[in-house]
């Protein structure tokens, strides 16, 4: 029986793509393209890629960053899909346009193998009415409101915890911080997503690498009134010359890199980490005030998994929860890296969103 589906995850400035067998869990082929997913090296890729293996798959499975009002959950591709996605596009201009390309391309490369969308925000669907809702006029309450983003990631993260504690998903309460390109951290309550610090759009919340999240709104009215950009320029500087890559005057966006100045004696990355593990802690701090009780911190993403320094600062800076700090440098597999005994166990789980996303995507069908 064939289980394998294909699992496309189209970033701004990458594209992934897997070959996973829904039954064992495995990624059996990959192809990583470090160029945006409509440039001409990743369209070769997708094509040779869709090429190999799309007839034969039982499904491609496409990541949608912003999901907002129509995809509330993972949903098959038909002939209304593409016209609905256009109306996301000023939702997440650098991710849905490159989404369309690729599910058209797909129909024509492979028109017999279903494809579903599988959507970010979707994991957040559960958010009760106080943490969806701005504070704004009704007026404009009807298309702005709080999605959140990183489910997949949050999704698998809330599985393997499951795993590693014992307990049924259902029956888990967990602070989970998915620090990567995009960082923000989620409130799980019984399971279920109740909070997280990202809102309406991507580039809400908690610092990130290159994104500023969030700023005073004055500060935006400011910047377009004396600043001399436009709004396009605005939006680009908050979007990828902000995070830890403004904060360190431009030296990197990288938090190996800007540890390894730190120890160095470099004071701008120093800095820069230090807010950024400042944006962390709070995010996690306030997100506890959804729970009365915390069965585990997790922390995941590529910097959440890989970058100790950082989860060490972070939950220094939660000792008031009772989070330990003591931990051990990073783990082969998912797991504990505080102490044995000690509670809340701090975990670690190796980010597989193409995994989440093929499970999802089987089960849409």
């Amino acid at each position: 029986m064939n289980t394998r589906a294909i699992t496309v995850n189209a970033g701004s400035n990458s594209l992934r793509l897997d070959l996973v067998d829904t039954q064992d869990l495995r990624v059996h082929e990959s192809q990583h393209t470090s160029t945006p997913p409509t440039a001409p090296e990743s369209l070769r890729d997708f094509d040779e890629f869709l090429g190999q293996h799309g007839e034969r798959a039982t499904t491609v499975a496409h990541r949608l960053v912003h999901g907002g009002e129509h995809f509330p959950q993972p949903r098959p591709v038909d002939e209304n899909t593409v016209s609905r996605l256009h109306e996301l596009e000023a939702l997440a201009p650098q991710h849905v346009p490159s989404t369309v390309q690729l599910v058209q391309r797909t129909a024509h490369a492979a028109p017999s193998t279903p494809q579903v969308l599988c959507p970010d925000t979707g994991f957040h669907h559960t958010l009760p009415a106080e943490s969806r809702l701005e504070p704004l006029p009704s007026r404009w309450r009807s298309q702005i409101r709080r999605y959140g983003f990183h489910g997949l990631s949050y999704a698998w993260a809330l599985r393997r915890t499951s795993e590693l504690l014992g307990r049924d998903a259902e029956r888990i309460n967990a602070l989970v911080a998915h620090v990567g390109g995009g960082c923000s951290v989620c409130a799980i309550h019984n399971g279920r997503s109740v909070d997280t610090t990202m809102g309406f759009t991507p580039l809400s919340g908690i610092m990130m690498t290159r994104r500023s999240g969030d700023l005073d709104p004055s500060a935006l009215v400011w910047l377009l009134r004396n600043s001399g950009e436009d709004l396009d320029e605005v939006e680009a500087a908050l979007q990828r010359e902000s995070g830890l890559l403004g904060l360190s005057n431009g030296y990197s966006d990288d938090t190996r890199e800007l540890v390894e100045a730190a120890e160095a004696g470099n004071d701008t990355a120093r800095t820069a980490l230090t807010v950024f593990c400042r944006h962390l802690a709070s995010g996690l701090a306030a997100m506890a005030t959804n729970l009365d009780s915390v069965d585990a911190v997790v922390f995941t993403g590529e910097i959440g998994w890989n970058q100790p320094e950082v989860r060490r600062e972070v939950c220094r800076r939660l000792a008031l929860l009772g989070v330990p700090a003591d931990l051990s440098d990073n783990r082969q597999d998912d797991g504990p890296v505080s102490g044995s005994g000690e509670r809340p166990p701090v975990l670690v789980v190796q980010p597989r969103e193409e995994i989440q996303l093929a499970l999802e995507a089987t089960r849409a069908l």
